[in-house]
């Protein structure tokens, strides 16, 4: 306490206050948290609407107010009931407006009062109070003054354990003489509890009030001893870890001036060799130094040291300036590319494009090629190849069903178990900061509450941003930019757009039956042959043998049920050679069925004759082209259309606008004019399960009407795709290359097509034109003229 508090309160506890002229009837405010006692000074905030009147109100009643204690503090509004009869009647001897509107205000406690009544109690509450006096002993025995100076010992004692003991705190204390206020300035002084504080207020009895605060100051100052014995404790364990530190460094100097070195000053040397040899930007070096200097002050076996310990290691096994230098050889890349793939001609020529360029132009920023084709067609194969032909390092990372962002970006170092994110974790594993990375399954990616890993990677992706790429744990730039990304995905519709716009397409079809079994002869049955222990000499492969396998057990646009059918094969002969058979095992198609059981996929288009309602038509899946029936029916009603087998919507719109076309065109096509309004219209597209949707059935949809209507066969050899309009154009569609090799896989011979599609057949094989014929049309009367037979 200051000096000058002090004086005050020596001159207020031998003041004898007048309290016959205190008023009956005074404001009061509740008061949060404290109790008030009797010659207590104590600066109160008032911040509450009605308290701040009351204290305003007071200076009409000579600056008294009545000072009780709420029951629950919380309670913002509290009424009559919600605080203590029995409080303090204070002296408000100071008062300051706040600039925030509180008033900051100083009161004295004057005496105890009980509330009689509640006066006024809407714009501040105004009490009749009844003054309470305490019961004083007539005479001070030697008890009474044995239990005043026990008091007086030990609020000395427990100011000196708090170090707030001063010989102006011993002469306030000597001066009283009054057992009620000598409990009172103790009580105010101690951190009592307000049940606590409260109880001491309600007891009139000055001797016991005095005992009640003699056993709670016992008890204060037993706990402030036990704190001090603990905070003595806390103070030795630090003195003794400074000297254990300071001993520990001295032991290192001695080690030092032998010339010898403990293990962890052998760490540090080591990390600082690797951080110099790995020639890091200025920026970067500085801060794995920083992280260095940490370690080197830590203790060897902390948790702390560990982390950055894993951090360091983090730093100094990354290729920062480790690179691998390309091979450009042109012509020899296209050997490795043509050993590896048979076809793909479009992808390859992409690839030795890329491959010219930076031969010419080594600076030139790298682009993002993505290949977008069907599961099998040689995506990943593709990349190995690249990196082959350039002999740099390759890694793979899938992406499918990836959901968290610090996949991609890393976790940062405040969690446990961080590490970095998966591309610096490859550059890691391949040693070189310039390898061919491929990223599986693009199209795949989700997102949820752990964030978005298709925003997370444009700044690894993008050739603009990459050179100081930031991850999460690594918490520095790296540059990415020597890095070949390489991208794969079954559809380009579901890759994010932001990701979509920083890629190069390159789209990879399916396999025409001719490339499958040329690919199959040189790829496929040689590695198959040697997977499963078997030899050239042991099995025999007839050529027609593998063209039935691909043509009667396989109809996909890729090659892994075709490699699954020839690792079958070769599994029956090596079981057959394990069990003591010898021989030459040959594979025929005459015995082909007691490899595979028989053919899977026969030839729809071979078993159905042309009919009436039966149109061919052309999809495009994500895992190829496939050719789609469409069937329509008429049966007695009053003209209404149903549509069946899981079609969606466009494909929905589509068969109504080609009911529309033909109902408006009816007279022309010849059909009969009461025939929509005496037959309902089936439309069903087979296979139920599987949903279809797409802009490129409306023809398909047409021929089948019309030739329902007017009962002319389709021709089944013909297969056509296209969108219809109301008024009978033919408009154009998309993945006319994966529908053309459907049609050749179906048998088709004939495939009718939009006149604006015929850019694209550019793009489509000679091996597949020479096959098929396409015709270019621009109405649907041409399209009805070529697929309905005469009758």
């Amino acid at each position: 306490m200051a000096e000058a508090d002090i004086d005050d309160l020596i001159e207020i506890i031998e003041k004898e206050g007048n309290v016959e002229e205190i008023p009956k009837v005074i404001p009061m405010m509740p008061v949060r948290d404290v109790v008030v006692f009797t010659d207590m000074l104590l600066p109160l905030f008032v911040g509450r609407e009605k308290s701040i009147k009351a204290i305003e109100e007071c200076v009409e009643f000579d600056r008294y107010v009545f000072l009780s204690v709420q029951k629950d503090s919380e309670m913002e509004k509290p009424g009559p009931s919600d605080v203590y009869d029995i409080g303090t009647i204070a002296r408000v001897q100071k008062m300051i407006k706040m600039p925030d509107g509180r008033i900051k205000a100083l009161v004295q406690g004057i005496s105890k009062a009980k509330l009689i009544e509640f006066v006024q109690k809407r714009s501040f509450f105004k009490v009749r109070v009844e003054t309470i006096f305490d019961v004083e002993p007539d005479s001070i025995d030697i008890e009474i003054e044995a239990l005043m100076r026990n008091v007086k010992e030990n609020s000395e004692k427990l100011l000196a354990l708090k170090g707030e003991f001063s010989g102006d705190v011993g002469d306030l204390l000597s001066h009283i003489d009054s057992p009620g206020k000598l409990a009172d300035l103790v009580a105010s002084n101690l951190n009592l509890k307000v049940e606590d504080a409260q109880g001491l207020l309600e007891t009139t009895d000055a001797v016991e009030r005095l005992t009640r605060v003699n056993d709670l100051l016992a008890r204060e100052l037993d706990l402030s001893t036990v704190q001090a014995k603990i905070q003595t404790h806390v103070k030795d364990e630090i003195s003794k870890n400074q000297r254990d530190y300071y001993l520990r460094e001295q032991v290192k100097a001695i080690h030092r001036e032998l010339g010898e070195s403990d293990d962890k000053i052998a760490e540090i040397a080591e990390f600082k060799q690797k951080i110099k040899k790995c020639k890091l930007p200025e920026a970067c070096e500085k801060e794995a130094l920083k992280q260095l200097t940490r370690l080197e002050q830590m203790h060897f076996d902390s948790s702390e040291a560990s982390v950055v310990r894993t951090y360091l290691d983090c730093i100094v096994e990354l290729p920062w300036s480790k690179t691998t230098k390309d091979f450009l050889d042109i012509k020899k890349a296209q050997e490795v590319l043509d050993q590896n793939h048979y076809g793909l001609d479009k992808a390859k020529e992409r690839i030795l494009e890329y491959l010219s360029v930076r031969k010419l132009n080594p600076n030139k920023k790298g682009q993002i090629i993505c290949f977008v084709g069907p599961p099998g067609v040689g995506k990943t194969s593709l990349g190995r190849a690249i990196a082959k032909a350039m002999k740099r390092k390759f890694h793979r990372v899938s992406l499918g069903g990836i959901r968290d962002e610090a996949e991609i970006r890393g976790h940062r170092r405040t969690y446990i178990g961080a590490m970095p994110g998966r591309i610096l974790q490859g550059l890691r594993q391949c040693g070189t900061n310039n390898p061919v990375f491929m990223l599986d399954e693009i199209d795949k990616l989700g997102n949820d509450f752990r964030g978005d890993p298709s925003s997370a990677l444009l700044e690894a992706l993008d050739p603009e941003q990459n050179s100081e790429f930031s991850d999460h744990y690594l918490n520095m730039p790296f540059d990415l930019s020597g890095v070949l990304f390489v991208l794969t995905a079954n559809m380009a519709d579901t890759i994010p757009s932001a990701l979509l716009d920083r890629m190069e397409l390159i789209h990879l079809t399916g396999y025409t039956r001719q490339e499958k079994v040329v690919i199959a002869k040189q790829h496929l049955l040689p590695r198959k042959i040697k997977d499963n222990g078997l030899t050239r000499r042991a099995i025999n492969f007839s050529p027609n043998a593998i063209e039935s396998i691909v043509s009667e057990y396989t109809l996909e646009a890729g090659l892994r049920e075709l490699e699954r059918k020839l690792d079958s094969v070769c599994r029956k002969i090596a079981r057959q050679i394990a069990e003591g058979q010898k021989g030459r095992f040959a594979v025929t198609c005459q015995n082909l069925t007691r490899y595979l059981g028989p053919p899977q996929y026969i030839n729809e288009m071979d078993q159905e004759e042309s009919q009436v309602g039966l149109a061919t038509g052309l999809a495009w899946t994500e895992v190829g082209g496939e050719h789609l029936y469409i069937e329509t029916s008429l049966f007695p009603g009053k003209g209404e259309l149903l549509l069946t087998g899981q079609i969606g919507e466009v494909m929905q719109e589509s068969a109504r606008a080609a009911l529309t076309y033909t109902k408006a065109n009816q007279e022309e096509l010849g059909i009969d004019k009461e025939a929509f309004d005496s037959n309902d219209i089936h439309i069903h597209v087979p296979a139920g399960a599987i949903p279809k949707d797409g802009p490129s059935a409306g023809i398909a949809i047409a021929t089948a009407l019309v030739s329902a209507f007017t009962g002319k066969k389709v021709n089944n050899k013909v297969g056509m795709t296209g969108e219809i309009s109301l008024r009978g154009r033919v408009l154009p569609i998309g993945g006319l290359k994966e529908k053309s090799l459907g049609a050749l896989r179906a048998g088709i011979k004939t495939v009718i097509i939009p006149e604006k599609n015929k850019k694209d057949l550019h793009d489509i094989p000679k091996s597949v034109k020479s096959k098929l014929t396409f015709i270019c049309v621009k109405d649907v009367r041409e399209v009805l003229d070529l697929a309905l037979e005469a009758e």
